[in-house]
């Protein structure tokens, strides 16, 4: 094969290839970050390297430090192998693998030459005879260690092998026959699959885990296993409940859930929609004596205001038209155990003053019916209003207010509880991989960055949508990329944190009221005008919606 050689510093036009690599890098300078398709990466001196290599040769040894570079290279050419393969699908076998070799000389790592390259994937042949000018790896070895007896490119053949593994399907060892650091005008390597080589045994070893590696592994297992036959007492409180979570935030809320749970104490939830107050909720149940008896949950804004009595505690039969047969209702179901009433603020006054009446009495009656009946049942409610700012506005009593108000726990939203959302992912992941029959490799980094940089205004409740729609694009074996989680939006997701531009939407002739008409205008269409699902979309509760949407309607009268 004739001998070509490949330089990134030549004009576009001469070194058309290389241009589809380079228009995958971005440098974000307002972040501090620089991207590599969804894969982050830094620039930093050549010197730093050498350094490195010196200390850590100092402190285990030349041949460990060895080691260490070779399988910090291959990861890093695993890395760039899962980019640019997909980044030339209709290229020739040649100039597609051709982009590793390319992605050295953009990395400023080193110059590749091809000698001899034959590749056939279909008949698993691979030959690369491959010179290396300019090599950086070599320079920084000179530098702090001086002329060597053997070569020294060790991160650069480890990122070849790696590479080339991933490309080829097969697993790929190169051996460094040149060196510059060895005397060498330049470096030169040959690459061929593992069988070939005579001493495969011996090259495969510099791809293997130290036996000190493998013993401090095997250490960590052994502690992580002691630590689960000793939880303490707290530990176990944090895992009673049916969410998921590591932070502070997280396990003060569990901390003062677990003291309420064993008592009859009602407990009201306070947050935003969609932290998760029901994973709560059911939390308390499961911790309490109540456990082996019915967990009722509720959403009262989903329920219209002319039925919410008769589902909540019941009808008899002939109670109104239609009422054929009399009815149990939620609490009667819930009779010795719990029951979770959300978005309480949606309940009407008839039902406010029925709620009360049982959690002092523990008495009811079933619409239509002139019986009192009686229930012990354990009462946890949640509202993402201010319950008390309702009540001074008169939209709830203020005494069932105060009897709710008993024990209040505040749960924090996914903003301020990010610790947690690595957490959160791979529980939802584990799910969704079960659910679809798929096996994902999870986020690519430039995923994570921005998970941990968006402001979740719909909190777990959105983390968990986004996620089942992300493994349902993102083909199985593969990384979830950040255009999975957002694929409708054609810009660059950063701008979905920025938002409106609300400067130049407050010019001469705004009126909110207007802007206001047509946001509720838009959630009724596409809630196909159902005004609770308008309401969450809105972030609204039900009661403000439908507010709204009559004050409208008397303003177009």
């Amino acid at each position: 094969m004739a001998r070509v050689k490949y330089d990134t510093t030549r004009q576009d036009s001469d070194h058309p290839q290389v241009q589809d690599l380079l228009s995958k890098i971005n440098f974000d300078t307002k972040h501090g970050q620089i991207w590599f398709d969804e894969y982050r990466m830094v620039l930093m001196h050549t010197s730093i390297i050498g350094y490195l290599r010196k200390d850590l040769a100092q402190m285990i040894g030349l041949e460990r430090t060895k080691r260490f570079f070779i399988r910090l290279g291959y990861q890093a050419g695993m890395k760039d192998a899962e980019v640019t393969t997909k980044m030339r699908p209709n290229l020739n076998e040649y100039d597609a693998f051709m982009a590793g070799p390319q992605m050295h000389g953009i990395r400023g790592m080193v110059q590749v030459e091809a000698n001899q390259l034959e590749l056939d994937y279909q008949q698993k042949k691979f030959y690369a005879d491959l010179n290396w000018l300019n090599s950086f790896e070599a320079d920084a070895h000179i530098e702090h260690f001086g002329m060597s007896d053997e070569p020294s490119c060790w991160m650069l053949l480890g990122y070849a092998c790696g590479y080339s593994s991933f490309a080829t399907g097969m697993t790929i060892i190169y051996k460094e026959v040149e060196c510059k650091s060895a005397g060498h005008a330049h470096c030169r390597i040959i690459g061929k699959p593992l069988e070939q080589w005579e001493n495969a045994e011996q090259l495969i070893q510099f791809l293997s885990p130290e036996p000190l590696e493998q013993e401090l592994i095997a250490l960590q297992s052994e502690l992580r296993a002691l630590k689960k036959c000793i939880y303490t007492d707290s530990d176990t409180d944090y895992n009673m409940f049916h969410s998921v979570g590591q932070s502070a935030a997280y396990k003060q809320v569990c901390h003062l859930l677990t003291k309420a749970a064993g008592s009859k104490v009602s407990i009201l939830l306070q947050g935003e929609t969609g932290v998760g107050k029901e994973a709560f909720a059911r939390g308390v149940h499961q911790h309490s004596q109540r456990r082996q008896q019915a967990f009722v949950a509720v959403n009262c804004a989903a329920i219209p205001q002319e039925l919410i009595e008769s589902e909540l505690f019941g009808v008899e039969k002939g109670a109104f038209t239609g009422a054929h047969q009399s009815r149990l209702g939620k609490f009667e179901r819930a009779n010795g155990g719990t029951i979770f009433l959300d978005e309480v603020i949606e309940l009407s006054p008839r039902a406010q003053a029925a709620l009360l009446r049982i959690l002092q009495e523990g008495e009811f009656e079933r619409v239509g019916d002139c019986q009192t009946r009686t229930l012990d049942v354990r009462v946890v409610t949640a509202s993402n209003e201010d319950l008390e700012q309702a009540v001074k506005a008169g939209r709830f009593r203020a005494d069932l207010y105060y009897r709710l108000n008993i024990f209040p726990v505040q749960i924090p939203p996914l903003r301020e509880r990010r610790e947690d959302i690595p957490l959160l992912v791979d529980y939802f992941l584990e799910r969704f991989e079960n659910m679809y029959g798929k096996s994902i490799q999870g986020l690519s980094e430039k995923t994570k960055a921005f998970m941990q940089s968006y402001t979740w205004p719909g909190n777990i409740r959105e983390l968990e949508n986004l996620l089942e729609r992300a493994v349902l694009l993102t083909d199985d074996q593969q990384l979830i990329k950040l255009s999975a989680f957002f694929p409708q939006f054609k810009q660059d997701p950063e701008q979905l944190e920025q938002g409106l531009n609300y400067e130049s939407v407050l010019q001469t002739g705004f009126c909110l009221e207007s802007h206001e008409q047509q946001l509720i205008k838009t959630a009724m269409q596409k809630a196909k005008n159902n005004i609770s699902e308008a309401a969450r979309i809105l972030g609204i509760t039900r009661a403000a919606l439908d507010y709204r949407l009559k004050k409208y309607q008397n303003q177009s009268v």
